[in-house]
């Protein structure tokens, strides 16, 4: 067949277009799917929930979404303060806005940053537990008060004639709260408020405490592998203590009372608002994310047991936990997200 020089060049142009245009709509196709062609900068943060949650969500806005992801590392404040003034990292995707309430509403109020959904959805845990089968041997001890009657049971083994109250880590903020508490329930001289040294030290005495099956009051937190792996109950600390937090480095406060002594922290997902402007699928994904206590600290569990870094937790939920990750992506999003785990 002999071509015209137009059906040449038509010819050519023909062949141009299949040659580059499939990549460019392969390029512009992710570019949709993400919505920005700007680095997404997730917070890992330095406590192992928030950190796994990280990895995440790396790993199925990257695989899924085609965004150019990056963890960075991160804490409370100073993440808070950057995503505030700087519009990065983009995303913290467990922040805990108790201790930046008033910065964050006036981030909120001012546009800087919004809020996408509930990290973890019932709320932060923080208090005094002991372990169950304590209380199914003695029911009556469901309220810190009732425990406080019983220091013979929960003896130091040390000064066995006190009770030991296992306390936050020294250095924590809670170490202040658990020492407050600790006064305001007239503990001293009936009990010992122990130091661990750290938090490894305090999650060798519990995991001590429940492997013997004995009786132990400590303090802790959730969500944590720690409340993943041993069934604990939490104490019920009361309505009409100090509200530790608000006088526990003041001595000239006036005590309110009728406030919990351990109010649940907000965590939520937190993001800079050019994401939800440059990236709508993205935002809208970081709307269903949303974890229980119970979910977390069962992921968690795994990077315990299996001395598992961030990235590996988080690889395990995703391998282990596809109904309940895929609920937040569409179907073809998870097929490549399940791609890349394969």
């Amino acid at each position: 067949m002999i071509l015209k020089s137009g059906g040449i060049a038509a010819a050519m142009t023909l062949a141009l277009f299949s040659t580059t245009i499939p990549g460019a709509l392969a390029q512009d196709s992710a570019g949709s799917a993400c919505g920005t062609d700007k680095t997404i900068d997730i917070a890992e943060m330095t406590w192992p929930s928030a950190a796994a949650l990280a990895h995440i969500h790396a790993t199925i806005l990257e695989a899924g979404f085609d965004c150019s992801v990056e963890i960075v590392t991160g804490d409370t404040v100073p993440t808070s303060s950057s995503m505030l003034t700087r519009g990065t990292p983009a995303v913290a995707p467990e922040l805990w806005t108790s201790t930046i309430e008033e910065p964050w509403a006036e981030g909120i109020a001012a546009g800087d940053v919004v809020q996408l959904s509930d990290a973890i959805t019932d709320g932060t845990v923080e208090g005094w537990f002991i372990p169950r089968y304590v209380q199914e041997a003695h029911p009556e001890l469901t309220t810190a008060e009732a425990v406080i009657a019983r220091p013979d049971l929960f003896a130091d083994p040390e000064e066995p004639s006190q009770g030991r109250l296992y306390s936050c880590p020294p250095g924590w903020a809670c170490e202040l709260s658990t020492t407050a508490l600790f006064a305001a329930y007239d503990m001293e001289g009936a009990w010992n408020l122990f130091s661990p040294g750290s938090g490894g030290a305090l999650d060798a005495s519990i995991a001590r405490a429940f492997t013997r099956e004995e009786p132990i009051l400590f303090y802790y937190w959730g969500p944590t592998a720690i409340l993943g792996k041993y069934d604990a109950v939490q104490l019920d600390l009361g309505e009409t203590k100090p509200d530790v937090y608000a006088c526990n480095t003041d001595p000239d406060c006036d005590e309110p009372a009728g406030v919990t002594a351990y109010p649940s922290s907000p965590a939520v997902v937190g993001a800079a608002a050019w994401l939800q402007e440059d990236a709508p699928a993205v935002a809208e994904y970081f709307t269903k994310v949303g974890l229980t206590n119970a979910e977390i600290s069962e992921l968690l569990v795994y990077g315990d047991e299996n001395q598992a870094d961030a990235a590996a937790t988080a690889q395990n939920f995703l391998k282990t936990k596809e109904d309940l990750w895929s609920t937040w992506v569409s179907a073809d999003v998870a097929d490549k997200v399940k791609a890349t785990l394969n």
